[in-house]
């Protein structure tokens, strides 16, 4: 049943492999490990490659891991008690040899395997014919919700106490309650009063014939106001709204103030002369106000020199719950759960969604728990130095983008540079194409800009102005009469995917550096509006695509995200479609400290943070400093 388990290192030396087929595995572990292992996505056990699943299991003590690979449409309930099984066997056998790191020994564990292997083949086969067993709460989806949905509202209490007292007030149909207004109608006649208030000595038939005639009454008087309303109140119909400063069509003439207009003359811009030059060569690295290394070094030594009631008061920040953690032991998960489940509160109330709070945590966990350490400060020291690097290895691109290296490389090879923004409503797309054209050719490059939201009213003037706004930065007179930004538009209600390609195709005849695609926005739950987005990107086939989005959202974040990357996938009709490559993250100057958007978008797809916007104007873009946002997620 198991294609492939082995036995390695951390280091990456193999200590023992078994192989029941001549299948080579080497790129399957190996993408384990760049995938999952070094960007810290250890907290789900099982990954998926190619036709293979592949389930692990860490030891911290001995810095091994255990693997085992098996194809993915077989359903094998066994694996983990196996692995937890074989990783204990291992351990106590090969003890000696692993605590001297002699990772060069020579292992015989064939026999111990095929034991282990077949007891638990044959617990799985015990399990299989057991009834289903109902799931634990811990394994409910209820218990993982998050902190907003478990906290109870006064309207909620009040509402439900509503229903509950209506549902015991409704009278049923033998019982001898009378409703509230009938009781009503009941005090105004005082001989249908009399005759209620003697219940007991009348029979059931005299007090029937009395609810009756109360109930034709009722129903009389509720049709009594019906009847009295006037003629004049049902004629009188919606009346139009009269403006102060209404007028006709015959006044359109007047009142247009449009000068934008393709017909109309060039409009002469008022350039802002102190926006030239700040921003040549790379872009600056994102400032975020964070404790440095020092003030959180002084934090710790505070903490290991007063007391247990001064330290509460001194130490300050999130690190101040590792209190609890006990020293000279090795860390279990019954150490480290009460820890994780303040560590994820606190990262679910600086916006990280709460599936990545939760799969960042048990990636803690998997990397902390058997470990054995000394003193207090180096439990402190060691959980702080763990999420910190998770976190950093996380926001830490998996590839390099250069955008400057590769269009001059494009420019070399005589075909433009293409790069594509997509993205919701409203999250700043035209905005932040115009600051990226800015720094493009601040750095000498021609820029095309094609016009392909030709949905939005609006859209194609946006951008007519933003590129006067830099042509007036960047006269055609300081570069030899050649004009830096052009547009490429054709109106409204186009395909974007043809304006695209003929704006390429335009660029490459005029030898125009780079083409900025700019998409109409979307949401990730419009199949048409995605199908359209999906054949754009796979006829012209960007360099680049980047997925814009706010740096204000949490949850939603990993929503747009994986239905973006999934729609590219699904409409694509490709073997190997095209998927986001990068991020823009907009309005981080809105979020304070609550920077956990940029965890949650780069965790979900893999993919850098290529450009942050922090304000309107211009020079307003950035560089992540990953060290710099995790710091600030940490406070």
């Amino acid at each position: 049943m198991l294609d492939l388990f082995t036995i390695f290192s951390k280091g990456g030396i193999v200590l023992w492999c078994f192989q029941s087929t001549s299948q080579i595995f080497t790129p399957t572990v190996n993408a384990l490990i760049r995938s999952v292992i070094l960007q810290e996505r250890t907290g789900v056990n099982s990954y998926e490659h190619e036709s293979l699943r592949l389930q692990y299991k860490l030891d911290n003590e001995f810095e091994l891991i255990f693997v085992v690979a098996y194809q993915k449409i077989l359903q094998l309930s066994y694996v983990d008690k196996f692995l937890n099984d074989i990783h204990l066997e291992f351990r106590d056998k090969f003890k000696n040899q692993l605590n001297n790191s002699d990772w060069f020994y020579n292992y015989k564990f064939i026999d111990d395997f095929k034991y282990i292997l077949t007891n638990a083949e044959q617990w799985g086969k015990q399990q299989a014919k057991l009834p289903k067993q109902m799931r634990t709460f811990d394994e409910s989806f209820k218990s993982k919700k998050t902190v907003a949905s478990m906290i109870e509202r006064k309207d909620d209490k009040d509402n439900n106490k509503k229903q509950q007292q209506g549902k015991k007030k409704k009278p049923n149909a033998g019982s001898d309650e009378v409703p509230a207004k009938i009781q009503e109608i009941l005090k105004e006649n005082n001989d249908v009063n009399s005759n209620v208030n003697n219940e007991e000595d009348m029979g059931d038939d005299p007090l029937a014939i009395n609810r009756i005639k109360l109930a034709q009454r009722f129903n009389s008087q509720k049709k009594k106001p019906e009847k009295q309303k006037s003629p004049k109140e049902e004629k009188a119909g919606k009346k139009p709204r009269v403006w102060d400063l209404g007028g006709t069509n015959k006044d359109l003439p007047n009142l247009e103030r449009t000068r934008d207009k393709i017909s109309d003359t060039p409009v002469s811009v008022q350039a802002n002369t102190a926006l030239v030059g700040q921003m040549k060569g790379a872009i600056r690295d994102l400032e975020v106000e964070s404790d440095s290394e020092d003030e959180i070094n002084n934090k710790t030594a505070a903490m290991s020199n007063n007391n247990k009631s001064q330290a509460n008061k001194s130490s300050g920040g999130m690190f101040s719950m590792f209190k609890g953690l006990v020293g000279n032991k090795s860390l279990t998960q019954e150490n480290l759960d009460p820890v994780l489940e303040k560590m994820k509160d606190h990262l679910i109330m600086k916006n990280v969604a709460a599936d990545i709070s939760m799969s960042l945590c048990n990636s803690v966990r998997a990397k902390l728990e058997g470990k054995v350490l000394g003193t207090f400060e180096s439990v402190a020291s060691t959980v702080k130095n763990t999420l910190t690097d998770s976190l950093v290895q996380i926001l830490s691109p998996k590839r390099r983008v250069d955008i400057l290296r590769d269009a001059y490389e494009a420019k070399k090879n005589g075909r433009p540079y293409v790069m594509s923004f997509c993205g919701v409503n409203g999250v700043g797309k035209s905005t932040n194409l115009a600051k990226i054209c800015f720094w493009l050719i601040e750095n000498n490059f021609r820029v095309l800009i094609a016009a392909c939201d030709t949905f939005r009213a609006g859209a194609v003037e946006q951008l007519r102005t933003h590129m006067r706004h830099l042509n007036a930065l960047h006269p055609p007179e300081k570069h030899g009469n050649v004009t830096m930004v052009e547009l490429y538009e054709k109106g409204y209600g186009k395909d974007a995917a043809g304006i695209a390609a003929e704006a390429i195709r335009h660029a490459r005849d005029t030898r125009i550096d780079i083409v900025l695609i700019d998409t109409a926005g979307r949401m990730q739950d419009n199949e048409p509006l995605m199908r359209a987005l999906a054949k754009l990107i796979k006829v012209n086939q960007p360099d680049l695509v980047l997925f814009v989005g706010e740096a204000l959202v949490g949850n939603e974040a990993v929503d747009q995200l994986v239905k973006f990357n999934r729609a590219l996938e699904d409409y694509s009709n490709s073997e190997n479609p095209r998927t986001i490559d990068g991020i823009v993250l907009t309005k981080f100057d809105t979020i304070d400290d609550k920077v956990g958007a940029a965890i949650s978008m780069t965790y979900i797809t893999g993919q850098p943070i290529v450009f942050v916007g922090t304000g309107q104007t211009y020079t307003d873009l950035k560089t992540l400093n990953a060290k710099a946002v995790v710091h600030a997620l940490m406070k």
